[in-house]
């Protein structure tokens, strides 16, 4: 990246592509899983916002877009849960692998915890120490596939609202109302971390974009949930039933009125329409491609 932006021809730029910097894709340095757990231990806050510090201050003179964490919701089960992500922690009977160390039940929701975090606190150092200057905004990125229920049943109906409160709610209901989404906190209980109201202060409200990596839709079901240990699927309690592809267009409006029905984004102007991926935000209200006004 430094290489890149540094000598990158002003040729590019002029025309007016707009770069799109994100700052953790999945992975992260070894000495800090080594030092202290890496997104286990907020100790990863001070440092994260640091990383981001040198970034802004290097590069946001060329830099439009800021993603903060890129699908922090897939990359804390996969990463954590099932391990098959670096660092590849998982327990069993979840893991894909057979890891050496972790815990299913717990890890994945300490991960995103910090997560949130994370980006809360670069999205402020941002804000209070670049954006009126660089004219950038910062966001983040979600994991995301669309579900619809496998039958008309009560049931499958509020499986596939679970489906979405744990897949889309996980990272947006505290980024908007700086906490959980109910029907987790009720079904994961004291694994679930919470914020004090300092913390949910920071996060509320933490973003200029909401990035949407989006690869399939799903069918969903009702499982009944199971006794004993449990991770992030079991906690779920749901059923997937097989793969259904939509436009992506259709996608992203079907993606708002979700979202205006449950966090009710009054800030919403503007989408942004790609392939796999859209951009909500009052402050992208110029769009290049295709647009969807709030009314």
């Amino acid at each position: 990246m430094q290489l890149w932006l540094r000598y990158a021809p002003t040729k590019l730029i002029c025309p007016g592509i707009q770069i799109h910097i994100t700052l953790h894709h999945l992975d992260l340095p070894q000495i800090l899983e080594d030092e202290y757990g890496g997104w286990l231990s907020p100790r990863i806050i001070e440092d994260f916002t640091a990383y981001a510090d040198v970034c802004f201050r290097e590069f946001g003179g060329r830099v439009t877009y800021w993603t903060t964490v890129n699908e922090p919701n897939i990359g804390a089960i996969a990463a954590y849960g099932s391990g098959q992500l670096p660092p590849g922690r998982c327990s069993d009977p979840f893991g894909i692998t057979k890891c050496t160390a972790g815990n299913s039940s717990t890890e994945p929701y300490i991960a995103v915890h910090t997560y949130l975090l994370a980006h809360a606190s670069v999205a402020r150092l941002y804000r209070e120490k670049y954006q009126a200057v660089q004219k950038g905004v910062v966001g983040i990125n979600i994991y995301s596939f669309w579900s619809y229920p496998f039958t008309d049943s009560t049931a499958d109906l509020e499986a596939t609202q679970r489906c979405k409160d744990f897949m889309f709610g996980w990272i947006l209901e505290p980024l908007v109302f700086g906490d959980y989404p109910e029907v987790m906190k009720k079904n994961v209980g004291s694994r679930l971390p919470s914020f004090t109201k300092v913390q949910s202060e920071l996060i509320k409200g933490s973003f200029d974009f909401i990035g949407l990596n989006h690869y399939f839709s799903l069918y969903v079901s009702d499982r009944q949930t199971e006794p004993g240990i449990r991770d992030y699927n079991r906690d779920m309690s749901i059923y997937y039933r097989g793969k259904q592809f939509i436009e992506a267009s259709t996608y992203v409006i079907l993606f708002l009125e979700h979202a205006w029905k449950r966090v009710n984004f009054t800030n919403i102007a503007c989408v942004k329409i790609a392939p796999f991926l859209a951009y909500a935000s009052g402050a992208l209200d110029s769009c290049a491609m295709s647009s969807l006004v709030k009314r």
